[in-house]
Parts: C-alpha cells; structure tokens; sequence
C-alpha cells in the first residue's frame, strides 16, 4: 500500500483528506512543516499533498527541502491562491502538478493514481537504465561491441595473476582505465596503484621518479625521495607511453624486474620490491626493436599478454552508449538537465571518426552540454571541425563506401609516397582497372597515372 502524508495548517483538511483516502492508501497527516520533513527523513513516503501556505511557511520552500531528502517522492501542491506564477514556480521547483482547494475529490484521487503512476514508471526506467548500464560497462569502462566484451573478458583473466601485461591502442582509447580495471578487480586491489608516464617526465629524471634518492645526492636533495617501485610495493605500477624510454632506463628497468630490486640515487641500501608492470603504448613496439629503438628482452618480458584496444571508429556499437555517458557525467558536473542530441548531431557524430578516440568525443559532449541552448545538444554545438569533416566524408559516399573512407582517412601517419601508393590502388580496385576513369577520379593525367603504377609496381 502506498504511503501518502499530507501537510497541510488547517486540521479539518488533514482530517477530511485522511478520511477520504485511507481505505485506499497509508496516511500520515499534520500541520507542523518541521514534523512533515521529519516524516519525510524516517519513512518510505511515496507521495505528499503539500499546502502553498502552511501558517508563515512557504510551500515551495518546504517542496526544495523534501526534493533534497528525497528526490523521487511526487509531489502535489495545494493552495487556496491559484495563480499561474505559483503554478509555474512549483512545477520548476519539482511538484508533479498544482490543484485548487477546494479540492473536488474524484480529481484528486485520479491524480494522485496519476502521479503514482508516474513515479512507478520512472523508477522502472531507471532500473532498467542501470541494468543496462551494468550489462554493458566493467569498472568504469563501457561498451558493447565485440572488441570491449573482449576486453572485459581479458580482464577478468588477467586480473589475478601477475604476468606482465602490454596494452596497445591509439591515444584516448582509454589505455590507463583498462590498466585501473585490472588493478582494482583483482588481488593487489587494496594495494597502491601508481602511474609513471614516460613520455611526460624528461629522460634525467625518471630515474630518480623510478627509484627516489638519498638526501643530499644532488643540490636539490633537501630530504630523500622514496621512488615509485617503493611506494607501489604489492601494488601495481602502470608505465604509461613506455616506448618514450630511453635505452638507458629500460635496462634498469629490465634488471628491477629480474631482480625484484633496487638502490636509490645517492644510497648504497638494496631495496626489495614486489610490484605488477602494466605497460601500456601508442607506438609499434615490436617494430621499434627490429630497429634498435626499444630493447628485445624489455619487450618479451613486459609483453607476456598483448590487450590491443580498437579505435572509437572501429566501435561505432559504442558511440550511443558512450554518448550517453558522457552527456550524464557533465550534466551532474555543470548542473544541467540536457536529455540527448537532436537528429542532426546524431547523426553528425555517428558519422564522425574521431581521430582522437574517447577522449576527443568527451570533449565533444562537454562542448555540446555547456553551449545547449535546449534540452537536445544541437549540430550548431558542436566543434567547427567536426561538423566540416563530416560533410567532406559525405562528398566522397558517391565514389567509395563507408569502409574505404575510414581506410583513407587512417592514411595519417604514414610518408607521402606510401599514402600516395595506397590511395592509387584503392582508385583503381574501384575503378575495376579502368585507367581512364581513375586519371579522373585523382585529378591527374592518363600518363601521369601510368607512372605512377610504374613507380610503385601496381
């Protein structure tokens, strides 16, 4: 049986409403607003019939406190005064609906049943919301594609053993979270998890970040530094952009591995250490040590098990989950109420391939949720660039599919001559070998493409 209180100054209105509506409900009545939020503190109440003015009290003021107990309980004001302002401000301020004493019974009662309704309703979308949250993230991380189920799939078989762990993937694809994940779903969990990342420290001093100093060891060794194998004893160390080491430090880092020890700058003490290596790099690692770049053992010993994490483009499945996400995480942020994205936008970032991964479609949504002049992130918030790279995409749908516009556009990175190589041969696989409509297609000349293929053996 639901749980109704009713706070109204008048005793016959508390009385007459109780009366009205105990042989369907739970009631509690009473005209004192300090013992209705005392009430509201120690009982599950699902729904309060407030009065506008209750003696000196203003309702709506009483409304903010009960919202601030407990959001979810509905809300119905009640006044003598009806005025559309009044209306207005209780609505803003959270009330379900405003009724006009004298109250007509059979309104109130389908009312209520209304707006219990209501509130049943809203309660199962967000179990359902969280159920579905909880189906598709693991320790932060979220996504239903195939690639993340494998993911979390890795983690849980990762998780308790102390091999050490590669993670590969380009910058943003959330690298340092799967490395968290591991970390605090498994045993060394209560122990220290520490970040180093290579690439932001200089050479000259990540040593020293990596095994601290002794005081007095150089001019600004004022006391002595315990150093990050020490700190993450039993824990976890995560080498962030390990493939920025120098050759130097990765062989101390090789014999502290060996070894399980180490002495810090300026001391001639051994110190021992138990920590899991979690490495994680943007960089081919494997083709940095056939060239000499990065040394072999380091890389067999930290690479025991590879976890290659797919570009956000790769992923599409994810894009509405995590668009979701991120529009809840800024919204508590910024103390916004935005709902989605209009179609426009939709469509503008599920057709957008974001080059900068995860990190570059929260900073997409944190732009949309500050300048949404609506309920709905609309095309005109989001980024300039975006919204252009877009519609250049679009210009090329009519020559080539959605597949080979992503593969064209993964060209960064690679030399003007290989960019060039790939470009061409993708021309002529479309074009069926026809030399002709490819020369139109590139903009060049039929003899300048048959250089080409010559050049590069097509």
């Amino acid at each position: 049986m639901k749980k109704i209180l009713i706070i109204d100054d008048e005793k016959y209105i508390c009385s007459s409403l109780t009366y009205a509506l105990e042989d369907k409900y739970k009631i509690k009545a009473t005209t004192e607003p300090e013992e209705g939020i005392n009430i509201i503190k120690n009982l599950p109440i699902d729904l309060v019939l407030l009065d506008l003015k209750i003696g000196e009290v203003d309702g709506l003021e009483l409304l903010g406190e009960i919202k601030k107990i407990n959001e979810k309980i509905v809300v119905i004001i009640m006044t003598a005064y009806g005025s559309i302002m009044s209306s207005v401000d209780a609505m803003k301020k959270g009330a379900y609906t405003y009724l006009t004493k004298p109250l007509n019974i059979e309104e109130l009662y389908i009312t209520i049943e209304q707006a219990l309704n209501f509130k049943d309703l809203n309660e199962k979308v967000e179990y359902l919301n969280e159920e579905l949250k909880n189906k598709y993230e693991y320790r932060g991380i979220i996504g239903k594609s195939k690639s993340m189920k494998e993911i979390f799939s890795f983690i849980e078989r990762l998780k308790d053993v102390d091999t050490g762990v590669l993670i590969s993937g380009e910058s943003g694809t959330g690298k340092e979270l799967v490395a968290r994940a591991i970390h605090f779903s498994g045993k060394r969990k209560d122990k220290n998890f520490v970040e180093v990342n290579c690439a932001a420290i200089p050479e000259g001093l990540l040593e020293e970040e990596f095994f601290g100093h002794k005081k007095g060891t150089f001019t600004n060794a004022i006391a002595d530094k315990i150093g990050k194998f020490q700190y993450a004893d039993q824990g976890t160390i995560f080498l962030d952009e390990i493939g920025d080491m120098s050759l130097g430090l990765q062989s101390k880092l090789l014999r502290v591995l060996q070894d399980k020890k180490f002495i810090p700058l300026g001391s001639n003490e051994i110190i021992t250490t138990d920590v899991r290596i979690i490495s994680a790099t943007n960089k081919d690692l494997k083709k940095m040590v056939e060239e000499g770049k990065f040394r072999r053992d380091l890389y067999f010993r930290l690479n025991i098990v590879e976890v290659k994490l797919s570009p956000l483009r790769e992923r599409k499945d994810d894009l509405s989950l995590l668009i979701k996400h991120f529009i809840e995480l800024y919204n508590k942020e910024m103390d916004k109420n935005i709902i989605g994205l209009t179609s426009e936008a939709k469509r503008v970032l599920l057709d957008y391939n974001y080059p900068g991964n995860i990190r570059e479609l929260s900073n997409i949504i944190e732009r949309g949720v500050i300048l949404a002049v609506d309920e709905k992130i609309d095309v005109d918030s989001l980024p300039y660039n975006v919204i252009e790279k877009v519609k250049e995409k679009e210009k090329y749908k009519n020559n080539f599919s959605d597949e080979d516009i992503d593969e064209l556009e993964n060209l960064l990175g690679l030399t003007l001559k290989d960019a060039e190589r790939i470009l061409i041969k993708k021309c002529l696989d479309k074009n069926k070998g026809h030399r002709k409509n490819t020369a139109e297609m590139l903009g060049i000349s039929e003899r300048g493409l048959r250089n080409k293929i010559k050049e590069y053996e097509l």
